[in-house]
């Protein structure tokens, strides 16, 4: 081949590369302007989306501030019913006092129960209007040996520390189960009353593995717990029995007639003026 075919093949071949690269170059050309457009278009979309989230913030602080000044309101009207004595739905009023809404002149508020659903209350204020029957007492109404007859055997068990305050509450316990004869219905005056040597004998069974002389320490203790935890609603006396030919003083416990226990109806001479009222509810635990 002579020099000038082979520059001929030469200028052929790159005159075929610069053909190829300016088609390569079309082409970026073609892919950057879509991208081009592309991104301005995703621009354009970009600050719709920040208008339209502007617009909702604002419309979103319009909102909670009109949220909160609503809730302030609620609290304000809740916080003066519940001071003229009205029962509010505990639904209604939980938010409020989640958000510690309320203004009272009470301390606290007391969650009960009804037949048709869970109230909030100044502590033992009557509903005006009367709405729903069956008022299920209020923990903080109860006596501690009422509170503790709630708890179930394991709770129970890691409240008390004191065996006689356990055994005291099993006592109390026993009031309500027709299945024992540990209390003994009373007349004159008395509604119930339970003899240490019976609890004593009680306590034997209960317990299983304490010898008679204990039983009988148990007893005495337990007696002192049962009139500490119903805040002396009971009280105690001594009374004369005769065993064996012998005659002794023995300890009883005697629950009266008048006694104000929260939850139950009074007997005696105080029940001729009070029936068919709502039984008394009692103070908070500890009065």
């Amino acid at each position: 081949m002579t020099d000038s075919e082979s520059l001929e093949a030469r200028l052929t071949a790159l005159e075929a590369t610069v053909e190829r690269q300016a088609a390569c170059i079309d082409d970026l050309e073609a892919d950057l302007e879509a991208e081009r457009q592309a991104r301005e278009a995703a621009e354009t979309r970009v600050d719709e989306f920040e208008a339209t989230v502007e617009r909702q913030d604002a419309l979103l602080g319009a909102l909670q501030k009109r949220m909160k000044t609503s809730r302030e309101m609620i609290g304000e009207l809740q916080s003066r019913e519940l001071e003229k004595g009205a029962h509010l739905r505990w639904e209604h009023v939980k938010p409020t006092l989640d958000d510690d809404l309320l203004d009272l002149h009470e301390d606290t508020v007391e969650r009960i129960s009804k037949d048709d659903g869970e109230y909030i209350r100044l502590p033992a204020e009557a509903d005006p209007l009367d709405r729903g029957e069956g008022v299920v007492l209020a923990h903080g109404d109860l006596l501690p040996i009422q509170q503790l007859a709630q708890l179930d055997e394991d709770t129970l068990q890691s409240v008390t520390d004191a065996r006689p305050d356990r055994l005291a509450t099993q006592v109390w316990q026993a009031r309500q189960e027709s299945s024992t004869d540990l209390w003994n219905t009373g007349c004159n005056g008395v509604r119930e009353y339970l003899d240490a040597g019976e609890l004593a004998t009680w306590i034997r069974i209960q317990e299983g593995n304490v010898s008679r002389d204990y039983a009988t320490k148990l007893a005495r203790r337990t007696i002192d717990a049962l009139l500490d935890l119903s805040n002396h609603r009971l009280y105690d006396e001594l009374r004369s029995r005769r065993a064996d030919g012998l005659q002794y003083k023995e300890r009883r416990v005697v629950l009266p007639a008048d006694a104000a226990i929260p939850g139950e109806t009074r007997t005696g001479s105080e029940s001729a003026d009070s029936e068919g009222s709502t039984p008394e509810t009692a103070g908070v635990a500890g009065d």
